[in-house]
């Protein structure tokens, strides 16, 4: 089913990201992981793949079973990596035939060691490429697109930022799932700025529970999010007075913090970054 169509029939709900593993003998534990994050009745899943595609096979796989054997409404990433007309419309065709029509149109990080993206042809350069391609060869594709709270990193200015956001919806993008962020008046603001463009398309905030002080320092760099002064303090602290655990303890608590006061305040519901770890997910939900 047409996640859009998903997103008009609740009121509040809870999606979730996974990302495959690339080693294929961990996949008994990815699905455990899986299968125990059920219970949390998600409106949807959506399965990325590593940089530079390295694991598109895998997601292709990988949703199909997420449909077929665990009942879950799954989306395909797919980003400008590698794309061409052909390689597109064989992904998307494997994805109708099995029963799959969602997918979330990326452009895509750069591959590990290269610092900027370049594009490997001129027919697919930016997300909104990639939008266009699929809702004219493929309109009954629900399409999901990205948003950046923040900015995006290579973006000029705000302004223009919100623009290329535009962009992609109006090309047939149905609705904007965001990068991370930790303070919610940025996703507010965020979605105010998006409708005084007239935009009334659903915008999911996406949540990153902080499990690990040196692979969060490293992602916010990547994307360009940014840590408040005072959580990157405490958690800090939490690394020097309890290590690891001290960390993942306080991120879980300022998550669920977040999620309860995302759907307080209107949000039409949460994409929960997972890092397949179905713990801390439950945690996360369990009192909101």
């Amino acid at each position: 089913m047409r996640i859009s169509e998903l997103i008009a029939q609740n009121n509040q709900f809870f999606s979730l990201e996974f990302f495959p593993p690339k080693d294929r003998a961990a996949w008994p534990g990815f699905f455990d992981q899986v299968n125990k994050l059920k219970v949390l009745n998600p409106l949807f899943v959506s399965v990325t793949y590593g940089a530079g595609g390295s694991t598109q096979a895998y997601t292709l796989e990988i949703v199909s079973r997420l449909k077929r054997d665990y009942g879950l409404e799954p989306m395909a990433h797919l980003t400008c990596i590698g794309a061409s007309a052909q390689s597109i419309s064989s992904f998307l065709d494997s994805l109708n035939r099995e029963g799959i029509n969602n997918v979330l149109a990326l452009r895509g990080d750069p591959p590990q060691g290269q610092e900027k993206f370049v594009p490997d042809s001129t027919e697919f350069k930016y997300a909104s490429d990639l939008v266009q391609f699929i809702k004219n060869k493929y309109p009954h594709f629900c399409l999901g697109v990205a948003g950046y709270p923040e900015g995006h990193i290579e973006a000029g200015s705000p302004e223009e930022d919100l623009q290329f956001l535009k962009l992609k919806l109006d090309l047939g993008g149905d609705f904007v799932i965001t990068q991370l962020f930790f303070d919610n008046d940025l996703y507010f603001d965020f979605v105010r700025r998006v409708n005084k463009l007239g935009v009334d398309k659903p915008i999911i905030p996406g949540i990153l529970p902080i499990m690990n002080l040196k692979v969060i320092k490293r992602i916010v760099s990547l994307c360009g999010a940014t840590i408040p002064k005072d959580y990157l303090q405490a958690l800090e602290e939490a690394q020097e007075k309890h290590g690891d655990a001290g960390v993942k303890s306080l991120g879980i608590e300022y998550a669920r913090e977040q999620v309860k006061d995302l759907l307080q305040r209107g949000a039409p519901g949460v994409h929960l970054y997972t890092l397949n770890k179905a713990e801390a997910c439950l945690q996360i939900v369990s009192s909101v």
